[in-house]
């Protein structure tokens, strides 16, 4: 049976010869870089010790030192396997998810005239490289010497200029290649109109395409024409050309990366010219489209991280997000990529000519890998400030990593999406520790800040400014006792968290007296779906910073609440219920008693005496409401608070024991 070359040329490409050896061998961890695809073990066709069996995995070949076996996939399997080698093909074909081609008694006759384009091609770059030489290329020459490409650098990369008209037709006429065969090499079009066939490529500068053995598989060309409908054009896809498994410097990227070499992937010809004269001859450049599958397994035959150069505009960054997308499936162990974003409206040549070669290289050793690019892409722009939308991106996140089917690499991509996260919704504060307690020395006096579970933290305790001193806070009128409320309050919430939800109409409905206390109210309701007490007490430092938090906390009315010394549910439940009444009682006379000053100020003398008792008595219902709230509760010297009934109770009873008491 006899195979299309392009099948073989495929097969090889698909399949690692690590992956094909590995499943016969031990590799020698010692001798052997996966990184750079050169393997060492011990040869398994012949009996030893030592490790002399070679593997160089770009090139595709094994060779042993020992009993000079050599050879590719194909003829390892044949070996290995004691197969032909169509059954060796057939083994392969099934382990690289390819359907074997139907038998072809005209293979050869295919492969013939696959020789015969390739000629046809090379006769056209003759031509081409020809025109640019002559008077007809003078302009193109001119863009040339513009864009800082030097005669020799033209040369090393086959630069040539196509013509207007259909001056190559008549050339290869001359040279008895028919207009016909033109067409199939793709360096010539006929019109669906049954007009005469003309050249495909008119007024440009042209750029030879080979694949990864050197043959010349069809071209590119820039437009002269600033108007042109193309800037940039390729060949059409024919017999010898299948622009989406093709490279652009395919052959001289894959023996520098042979090298050593980073593989750089950039966007176009003139990109890649730049690149390699700076000294980065590992650079290819996918040709028109965006990269491919197959583009990606030619990408990985040459290095095993390749890094992606685009441009850093938003047509570049959305280029790089389909790639992520694409690559996800075919990730393994050893094998992915990175991105290396160019600065805003700049490309590597214009990189390279501005700042030199040495920027290009700290744009490349800045690149990161596809999970940073992926966070990128699923965080920048976006507000996360519910619950809803943090789930959002919890699932977009799931669903990008999904087709990822190496266990071990999804495993690791979700905890570095979890740790990032982490990082995005816990913000951590920094600042430098100290021991506990101090005072003395200027050496801060630091104050015991219980938590939840019966954990808690030091803290710097907060020290009264000259302006707090004069303030309300200590002054002992009435705004006094607003002011602890809402601070006992606000301490409650951040040390007893979940329980903002259940009073959140409340809670929304308060208006703090000072403007600290309104941020810090803000902060709690904004992570009021926060469960967790030191990820809250964080989350609202990250808003109001620490100082704003620490004056509230460190007040001795807030330190003595039961449901700040000891976090419990359902003593902060009661606690929140019984404060926030309470500020809402007095507020609501403070209200009602506004009203009715304003209201004598405007009356006449019959109704004088009626506004002042209805006013008297809403004091006093105020007042009233307030004296029984404080009889419920007495705080004892320890602390603890205890119910004013039930100590009565006990001292009618220790006065029936002793009358003395």
């Amino acid at each position: 049976m006899s195979l299309p070359p392009g099948f073989l040329d495929e097969l090889r490409t698909r399949l690692s010869l690590t992956d094909v050896v590995g499943r016969k061998v031990m590799w020698d961890a010692r001798k052997s870089n996966a990184g750079k695809g050169d393997m060492w073990a011990p040869c398994p066709f012949h009996t030893e010790k030592s490790a002399s069996f070679h593997v160089d995995d770009k090139q595709g070949f094994y060779y042993c030192f020992g009993c000079h076996a050599k050879g590719d996939a194909i003829t390892f399997v044949r070996e290995t396997e004691n197969v032909s080698f169509i059954e060796a093909v057939e083994i392969l074909a099934r382990e690289a998810g390819m359907p074997m081609p139907e038998r072809d008694p005209r293979a050869q006759e295919q492969t013939d005239k696959r020789s015969a384009l390739a000629e046809v091609n090379e006769a056209a770059n003759r031509f081409f490289r020809l025109q640019l030489q002559q008077s007809g290329g003078a302009e193109a020459r001119a863009y040339l010497d513009k864009r800082g490409m030097k005669p020799e650098t033209r040369d090393r990369f086959e630069i040539g200029f196509a013509p207007n008209g259909n001056a190559l037709l008549r050339a290869l006429k001359d040279q008895g290649i028919s207009a016909e065969l033109a067409i199939e090499a793709g360096v010539a079009a006929k019109p669906d109109d049954g007009r005469e066939p003309y050249d495909f490529f008119r007024d440009r500068i042209v750029f030879p395409i080979r694949d990864g053995r050197g043959r010349l598989i069809s071209f590119g060309g820039r437009a002269m024409d600033p108007n042109a409908r193309a800037k940039y054009l390729n060949g059409p896809e024919r017999l010898l050309f299948d622009k989406g498994a093709a490279l652009y410097n395919n052959g001289p990227a894959r023996a520098a990366c042979g090298k050593g070499q980073t593989l750089v992937v950039s966007e176009g010809y003139m990109d890649v010219i730049a690149l390699s004269e700076a000294g980065f001859e590992a650079t290819v450049a996918p040709l028109g489209t965006a990269i491919t599958e197959r583009q990606l397994q030619l990408m990985w035959r040459m290095s095993p991280e390749p890094v992606i150069a685009l441009d850093g505009d938003t047509a570049g960054l959305r280029a790089a997000y389909r790639v992520i997308d694409l690559a996800m499936p075919l990730l393994q162990a050893g094998q992915s990529l990175r991105f290396a974003i160019l600065p805003e409206g700049q490309d590597p040549d214009d990189l390279i000519k501005t700042k030199g070669a040495g920027a290009m290289q700290e744009v490349l050793d800045a690149a990161v890998p596809m999970v940073t690019l992926l966070w990128r892409r699923e965080t920048e722009g976006k507000v996360f400030d519910s619950p809803e939308r943090r789930a959002t991106l919890d699932k977009a996140l799931r669903d990008a990593i999904r087709p990822i089917t190496d266990a071990s690499i999804k495993g690791h991509y979700g905890e570095i999406l979890k740790e990032m996260r982490f990082q995005l919704f816990r913000p951590q504060r920094s600042g430098n520790g100290g021991a506990r307690g101090g005072g003395g020395n200027g050496t801060p006096r630091r104050a015991w800040v219980p938590g939840s579970g019966g954990q808690g933290r030091y803290q710097v305790a907060a020290v009264p400014t000259a302006g707090l001193k004069a303030s309300m806070i200590v002054s002992g009128d009435d705004n006094n006792a607003d002011l602890m409320r809402e601070a006992v309050v606000l301490a409650v919430l951040i040390c007893n968290p979940g329980l903002a939800l259940q009073f959140l109409p409340q809670l929304e409905g308060l208006h703090t007296r000072t403007e600290e206390h309104g941020a810090l109210l803000h902060a709690i309701l904004t992570h009021a779906e926060e469960t967790d007490a030191a990820a809250l007490r964080q989350n609202v430092i990250a808003m109001i910073g620490q100082e704003a938090l620490d004056r509230v906390m460190s007040h001795p009315h807030v330190q003595i609440a039961p449901p700040v010394r000891r976090p419990d549910a359902d003593t902060a439940q009661m606690c929140l219920t019984e404060e926030l009444a309470k500020l809402k009682a007095r507020r609501g006379y403070r209200a009602e008693l506004d009203e009715g000053v304003e209201a004598l100020l405007a009356a006449d003398d019959e109704k004088l005496t009626w506004r002042l008792r209805q006013a008297a008595e809403a004091r006093n219902r105020a007042t009233k409401a307030e004296a029984e709230d404080r009889t419920e509760f007495d705080v004892a010297d320890n602390g603890l608070a205890l119910s004013r009934s039930e100590r009565e109770a006990f001292h009618a009873l220790l006065s029936k024991i002793n009358p003395q008491k």
